[in-house]
């Protein structure tokens, strides 16, 4: 099965964030706050995503305020930060929302998010992953993490769904 075949079939799209939704570097400031930059590309990719009926979330090992308000902002329905066991925590939540893995999505990076992307339906790598992980991915993105993948990851499945145009539509004069 090719990756827009897969893309049909997602009801769940979940995401890394450090490397994904961000650039991967880590910025600090004077108190020792983390600071992340978002791209505004990819937030709207992910409420069209929303909107089109395909659930949403992050899946994350690392605990950020910065994510966590991003994430409020956006309206994601489930954000797991500081998750040590990202694969038990996609069962769990998979399972709790009554989803095959199959129709399930992720977009990751970095070797820990390998476990997900093996056993997901839809395992897309961002440009700037390790090679690993895009050796593993269904699809690898053209842009790289925090410059437009996410964005790049929605319209490739909701494309593929047939929803892409009618969101797209509402801008349009």
């Amino acid at each position: 099965m090719d990756a827009p075949d897969r893309a049909r079939g997602v009801r769940l799209a979940l995401f890394d964030v450090d490397g994904v939704l961000t650039d991967g570097r880590l910025w600090y400031g004077a108190d020792g706050e983390a600071l992340k930059s978002f791209h505004i590309l990819d937030g709207h990719g992910l409420r069209m995503l929303a909107a089109s009926g395909v659930a949403t979330g992050l899946l994350s090992g690392r605990d950020s305020p910065a994510a966590a308000a991003r994430a409020r902002e956006l309206g994601l329905a489930h954000v797991m930060l500081g998750v040590s066991d990202k694969l038990a925590r996609f069962e769990e939540l998979a399972g709790r929302l009554g989803l095959d893995p199959s129709q399930c999505a992720f977009v990751g990076d970095d070797l820990p998010d390998l476990p997900v992307m093996r056993r997901c339906g839809l395992a897309v790598a961002v440009a700037n992953a390790v090679a690993e992980v895009k050796a593993a991915a269904h699809h690898v993105t053209t842009s790289r993490g925090g410059e437009g993948a996410v964005r790049e990851f929605c319209e490739f499945v909701m494309r593929a769904q047939g929803t892409l145009d009618a969101s797209a539509d509402r801008y349009r004069a």
